[in-house]
């Protein structure tokens, strides 16, 4: 009768130290692998001891251009006049500097977002509604919140409605557009001319 082949009862034991060496291995691999994070930037330019360069190229106060000075001269100057020294075009090898006052430059920058922010203001369309037999004050009160409107850059959609017999005179709602406009021709332009959709009709304005 023959034999079964002897089993080594080691042999599963000795693998899972194996597969524990190499995961170990790996794991060691990959984080020697992972770069490093890189260190935190200050927004805005460098300003005065920031500047590394030991030489830049100055630009004076009064926009004149000194050339090729040490950092420590162009900081001395800076002092001197009790302003900032700005590097205006970063370069490692010659950056430009500029003296200025910074925080005044801060603010003149972010009144010009500002500005900018507000002149990308979305355009919205006020609807200012009007009879077609309105007297001339209650004209005068539209016609006043349509200028508001137009002051802030919003478009205005004047809305003619006619109800009962005044459907028999539609040419008097078109005779009242055409006055509007008339009297806001020199800051608006119409986007939309004068149109009829059943009892309504309608004319949109918008600023130039």
């Amino acid at each position: 009768m023959l034999e079964k082949p002897a089993t080594n009862r080691h042999i599963p034991a000795v693998f899972a130290l194996w597969v524990q060496s190499r995961t170990s291995t790996t794991w060691r691999n990959s984080i020697a692998r992972r770069p490093l994070a890189a260190p935190p930037s200050k927004k805005g330019p460098r300003i005065n001891d920031d500047i590394a360069s030991p030489k830049v190229l100055l630009i004076t106060e009064t926009g004149e251009k000194r050339g090729v000075v040490s950092i420590d001269e162009a900081l001395s100057m800076a002092r001197s006049v009790g302003l900032d020294l700005v590097e205006v075009a970063p370069s490692p090898d010659m950056p430009v500097c500029k003296i200025l006052d910074y925080g005044k430059m801060r603010f003149e920058a972010q009144k010009k977002k500002a500005a900018n922010k507000k002149r990308q203001k979305t355009q919205e369309v006020k609807e200012i509604k009007m009879r077609p037999n309105i007297d001339t004050h209650d004209y005068l009160v539209k016609t006043k919140a349509m200028t508001k409107f137009f002051d802030r850059g919003d478009k205005v959609k004047v809305t003619i409605r006619f109800r009962g017999r005044e459907m028999a005179h539609m040419d008097r709602g078109r005779d009242l557009l055409e006055r509007v406009k008339i009297d806001f021709e020199e800051t608006t332009k119409v986007e939309f001319h004068p149109k009829t959709e059943g009892r309504l009709m309608t004319m949109v304005l918008a600023p130039k």
